[in-house]
């Protein structure tokens, strides 16, 4: 009887912390220990943007210092760089314009934020082209035979263009920064709702 009696008030015991523990958890000291971690939690998102955001701004401007150089096209032909695939223009998302591509840097598979594989202009009704912004383009199977995972630059993850695609290309991973040209639908996104092939009289793919 006696170790029946033990047993009992052990259990008592532990049921006693439980509820003292779960009243805890109910009163206003528990509800703040949860806002405590939600708020740890909402501060370490608000980093986590804070950081992603800075590191945009830091690839734009990277690639606005490499670039400005090219806002005369030929400087860019001299440097290796030659229009290719038109002017690239989509049914009902704007464009991408036109593509100046350095096979050189393409076949390098190298992804540097102040050597773009690719700048871009937008071709104007007195002949002349803007510069607007630039992509970075590796080949997907080059690229995946040394890498487990899909490139991203400073935080910003590429776009698959699988095979076959309108630019003739093997599989192709791509990233646009619009650094010259302001995108409302983001500065990453492949196409450019406020670019334009109306002035361009060469072919379109």
């Amino acid at each position: 009887m006696k170790s029946v009696d033990t047993k009992f008030k052990r259990f008592a015991t532990q049921f006693q912390y439980s509820v003292i523990a779960l009243g805890l958890m109910a009163s206003p000291y528990g509800a703040m220990a949860q806002d405590a971690k939600t708020h740890a939690h909402t501060e370490q998102q608000a980093e986590m943007t804070a950081e992603l955001q800075t590191n945009a701004n830091t690839l734009i401007k990277a690639v606005r210092d490499a670039t400005e150089r090219f806002k005369d096209v030929k400087i860019a032909e001299a440097q290796g760089y030659a229009l290719n695939f038109g002017c690239v223009t989509g049914d009902d998302a704007g464009a991408m314009g036109l593509h100046y591509v350095n096979g050189d840097l393409v076949n390098s598979g190298i992804l540097d934020p102040t050597r773009p594989q690719i700048v871009i202009y937008e071709p104007a009704a007195d002949g002349t082209l803007k510069l607007i912004g630039a992509d970075f383009l590796v080949i997907a199977d080059a690229w995946n035979k040394v890498h487990s995972a899909p490139p991203e630059l400073m935080g910003q993850l590429f776009h698959l263009f699988p095979s076959p695609n309108r630019f003739g290309l093997p599989a192709f991973y791509t990233l646009h920064v619009w650094a010259w040209k302001d995108n409302p639908k983001g500065a990453f996104v492949n196409w450019h709702p406020n670019v334009s092939c109306k002035a361009f009289t060469g072919q379109k793919p």
